[in-house]
This record gives structure tokens, C-alpha cells and sequence, in this order.
């Protein structure tokens, strides 16, 4: 059978989730037989995924590829429909390479390891149902599937408060996606034909109250995951409980479905009501930065800084997606990847640290870099990655994000400017609460109640190799960004040209006048451009 014509896809998602049947029939009591299956069947599902790329994957096409469609409830219409393509493929790999050295870090698990690593392949297979659906209920169903396992792996293997980040988490996430699921009903039953193919929904044409809506509701929904100030509150509690595989998972993943979703429903099936929406998307952009790093500054607590950190990371996204061109976009998608690496490597060297000091207050912390020489090294490659060094993939993201809506001849220069200019706030910002987190972590005198020369040990072999896993490809993509962006600039083009010509007729249409001196439009006669509100 050639290559191409084999379930790839379908095999990719269920490897994991067929794998934890086996689990409750393994013979084992200390838990080393399963983390080594665990890592078995997680590593087997990413070179699955690297090797079905490999083969029948083609760069060159924006279409979506190795498509499967089985009828799986037919009476609703419901169908096993599973796809990929530039949007979706660097989201999968990077899910395949997280999860995989997350199980990894969760090497010294001894508290229920059949449930953990149970729940970690469940929520492995659910990811990728994410990002591979086609179909709407099929997503949902995945969305769904993916919350569980977070909730009882940060209320059963989190910190002190764990049941109230976990309880806040899910109150959250499962209020957010009532409006998934309300707004794709709204969307399949919208017109004379019924479907929940997401390909002839993006094809639907809605009328404007109702996309306005269907929208907003998305926009709700994924900027909890993502997560977009005011709905953000969930994640530095879950983060600042959750155990180090759970952080990698959180921010390296978790936070990518929300992007994703975005890009892949508002811009791509609901165009006419992004350009209405567009500019919200880049003011809420400016907002994540800012109040992010101001927040992250704040904080005394290790994982909550790089928690609120990773909400002002993700503003960069929002902006990228808000630029209506094809180097904003692209921006974007590669600061989901490159965070991803990013957050993942920095969340798991707080895990080391944690293991070693049994607490996560820098104010309880200092002079660790005597003896944990090596982690200090690595933790400062972390860290000046995230502060957007050049050479460092976080430089290239964010500098996309910056030409694209700089370039955009969307906006008026005057909105362009105020949001550059906010943006590059929080990037002076940014270096100045993660260098502030090093010196108080790594520098000055020792604390007297940790004992650090007694009973600290620097990072190990298993620990440096999970780390250089991350930061090689981080510190690859800095120097070389085509490596990444090459797999996915064709369908950023077509997703740009696409909502861009809605835009002339949009912009003849009456606007919210609220609008009026930010948001400008390119005529069909001429590349001039004109105010919305004429």
C-alpha cells in the first residue's frame, strides 16, 4: 500500500489513547516499568507523526493533506474527519516533542504512576485530535477529552493549593467552551444545508449580526485557553501548582490551542467579522504585553512569573493574527512554536530547582549559582531566549510580529505607532523581570534554611538532555527561522490574501464609528486606501 493512502493521521491520535489500555496490565510496584513504557509509546507516536510528514506530507500545498473522513454518527451528521496542514503541522510536532519530554521529566513519579501516565497519553491523544479535526464536533469532543486530565493532574499531583487551580481551571475552560459549542451549532444549522465539515463551514455565507456573534463567542472561548486578558486569571494559579510535566504541557501546548483556534475559525471561517474585530484583537494584544510583564514583575513566586510571562508572550500572537499580513501571521505562528520551546524548558528547570530547594519564593532562594553552576547556565539560555535575544527563536517572532503590523496598510499610522510603541513597553520590560528573577534565584548570599551546599546537586544527565531538547531547536530556529518557517509561509499567505479581500467590502459597509481614525481598508480599484468610515 503506498505510503500515502495509510490512516497516518487516525493513527497518530490513537496510539496514545489504545496504549493506556494496556496500562492497568503491566506487572509492576515502583513505577519504573511504566514511565519506561510511558516514554516508549510517547516517543513511538512522535516519530510516527515525524515519519507520516516525511513521507506524504508536501510543503509546497496550502491545501489540507492526508485527509481521513469516516461517517462515525450519521444520523447528526457526525463524522471522523481529521486533516493537516501549515496551520496545524509545526503545532503537532511541537505537541509530539513536549509531551514526549514531559513524560520524560516525570521520571520520579510515585504517586499513583498508573493514573498518571494514563492520563498523560489520554491528554497526549487529545491534543493532536485538536489540531487535526475537521470536523466541528469532532473538536469540541477533543477540546473536551484534553481538560479532564489537566484538571486531575495539577488536583492530584500539584502543589499546596492544587484543588483551587484546578478547580479554577476547569470552571474556566469548561464555561469557555459552552461557546464553542453553542456558537458551531449556531454555525452548522446556519443556511439550507446542515454540516459540521469545517471546510464548508468557512465556505457558509452568515449574515453580519450573526457572525458578529458567532465571533465574539469564539473569541471568548479561545481567549481563555490562550489566554487574553480579562480571562487569564486560571493560569498563573494552575501553573503555580502544577508539577513541572504538567507546566511544560500547560504553556508549551495548552496555551497553543487557543492560537490556533483563533486563526483557524475567526480569521479563516469568519473574515467579514475579523475586520471588525481585528482591531480589539491587537488592543487586547498590547494589553497581554503590558500588564503581563508588569505582573510578572510583581510576582515572588518562580512559576507565577513565568506564568504571567506567558500571558504577555501571547500578546504577540494576537497582535500577529490582527496585522492582515502574511509576515504578522507567520509572526504569529512562529511565536506559538517558539514559546512553546520556550516556556517548556523554563517551567521544567523550575521543576529541577524546585526538586532541589522543596520551594518556588525567589525571596527564599540566592547563591544557587555556586552550586548549581550548570543549571544557572542553562536557566540564563532560557531566559535570555525569552527576553527576545537576537539569535534566539523569541527574537525572530517577535520582530515578524513588529514588520507585520508595522507594514500593514490596514491600520492608520497613527493606531500602528500607539501599538508599536506599547508593545516595545513590554519588551523593555521583559528582561528586566526575568533578569531580576536570576539574580534573586542565583545571586546574592545563600539562604541559611535551604542548606544548598549540603544537599543540592546540579542538574543531571536525564535533566540536561531533556533541556537541550528544547533549547537546541530554539537557539536553531534563532539563527536559521526558515527551518520552521518554511513549513507553513504557503498557507500564511493564503490565510492573509483571504481575509484580505473581504476588506474592500467591508469597508464600504457602515462601520462602528469607534473605528473611524484606526482602521483603514484598501479600495478594490486602487491599493489607496480609505478611512472605514466613509
Amino acid at each position: 500500500m503506498n505510503a500515502i493512502e495509510l490512516p497516518w493521521l487516525s493513527a497518530i491520535i490513537f496510539l496514545p489513547l489504545v496504549a493506556t489500555l494496556a496500562i492497568p496490565l503491566i506487572p509492576d510496584k515502583d513505577g519504573k516499568t511504566l514511565r519506561w513504557y510511558g516514554l516508549g509509546v510517547a516517543f513511538a507516536d512522535f516519530a510516527l507523526m515525524i515519519f507520516a510528514i516525511w513521507q506524504s506530507y508536501d510543503f509546497q500545498s496550502s491545501a489540507l493533506q492526508l485527509t481521513e473522513s469516516y461517517a462515525w454518527i450519521p444520523q447528526i451528521g457526525f463524522n471522523w474527519a481529521v486533516g493537516v496542514d501549515g496551520l496545524s503541522m509545526p503545532l503537532i510536532l511541537l505537541t509530539g516533542l513536549i509531551n514526549t519530554l514531559a513524560i520524560f521529566a516525570a521520571w520520579k513519579v510515585d504517586n499513583k504512576p498508573r493514573l498518571f501516565y494514563a492520563l498523560m497519553l489520554v491528554m497526549y491523544s487529545a491534543q493532536l485530535g485538536v489540531f487535526l479535526a475537521q470536523d466541528l464536533l469532532m473538536f469540541f469532543l477533543m477540546w473536551e477529552i484534553e481538560l479532564v486530565p489537566v484538571y486531575l493532574l495539577i488536583s492530584i499531583w500539584g502543589g499546596k493549593n492544587r484543588r483551587y487551580a484546578a478547580t479554577k481551571f476547569i470552571i474556566y475552560t469548561a464555561a469557555a467552551s459552552i461557546f464553542i459549542l453553542v456558537a458551531g451549532f449556531a454555525m452548522a444549522f446556519s443556511g439550507d444545508n446542515v454540516t459540521f465539515n469545517m471546510t464548508a463551514l468557512g465556505m457558509k455565507e452568515y449574515p453580519q449580526a450573526l457572525e458578529l456573534a458567532l465571533y465574539a463567542g469564539f473569541l471568548i472561548a479561545y481567549g481563555v485557553k490562550l489566554p487574553i486578558f480579562p480571562f487569564h486569571t486560571w493560569l498563573p494559579d494552575a501553573h503555580g501548582e502544577a508539577s513541572a510535566p504538567g507546566s511544560m504541557i500547560l504553556a508549551g501546548v495548552l496555551l497553543k490551542m487557543g492560537g490556533y483556534a483563533l486563526i483557524r475559525f475567526n480569521v479563516e471561517m469568519l473574515a467579514d467579522a475579523h475586520v471588525v474585530f481585528a482591531p480589539v484583537l491587537a488592543v487586547l494584544g498590547v494589553v497581554n504585553i503590558v500588564y503581563g510583564a508588569c505582573c510578572a514583575f510583581a510576582q515572588t513566586n518562580l512559576k507565577r512569573r513565568l506564568a504571567y510571562s506567558s500571558i504577555a508572550h501571547m500578546g504577540f500572537v494576537l497582535i500577529g493574527i490582527a496585522s492582515y499580513t502574511e509576515i504578522g501571521i507567520s509572526g504569529a505562528v512562529l511565536q506559538m512554536v517558539s514559546h512553546g520551546l520556550i516556556a517548556a524548558s523554563l517551567f521544567f528547570l523550575s521543576g529541577v530547582t524546585y526538586e532541589r530547594t522543596h520551594t518556588l519564593m525567589m525571596d527564599k532562594m540566592g547563591g544557587m549559582a555556586k552550586v548549581m553552576p550548570k543549571t544557572f547556565a542553562l536557566f540564563t539560555i532560557g531566559s535570555m531566549a525569552s527576553l527576545a535575544l537576537p539569535g534566539m527563536s523569541g527574537f525572530v517572532g517577535e520582530l515578524m510580529v513588529f514588520l507585520g503590523i508595522g507594514t500593514s496598510d490596514v491600520y492608520s499610522s497613527n493606531f500602528k505607532v500607539v501599538v508599536i510603541f506599547l508593545s516595545a513597553v513590554g519588551v523593555i520590560l521583559t528582561p528586566i523581570y526575568l533578569l531580576s528573577m536570576l539574580r534573586q534565584v542565583f545571586y546574592g548570599e545563600q539562604s541559611q534554611e535551604l542548606h544548598l551546599d549540603a544537599v543540592v546537586s546540579d542538574v543531571k544527565p536525564r535533566e540536561l538532555f531533556i533541556t537541550a531538547c528544547l533549547l537546541l531547536p530554539i537557539i536553531g530556529i534563532g539563527f536559521y527561522p526558515k527551518m520552521v518557517t518554511q513549513a507553513y509561509d504557503v498557507k500564511t499567505v493564503e490565510v492573509a490574501a483571504h481575509a484580505r479581500q473581504v476588506l474592500p467590502v467591508v469597508a464600504r459597509q457602515q462601520p462602528t464609528s469607534l473605528y473611524s481614525q484606526i482602521f483603514t481598508a484598501p479600495t478594490l480599484a486602487s491599493s489607496e486606501v480609505v478611512n472605514i468610515a466613509e
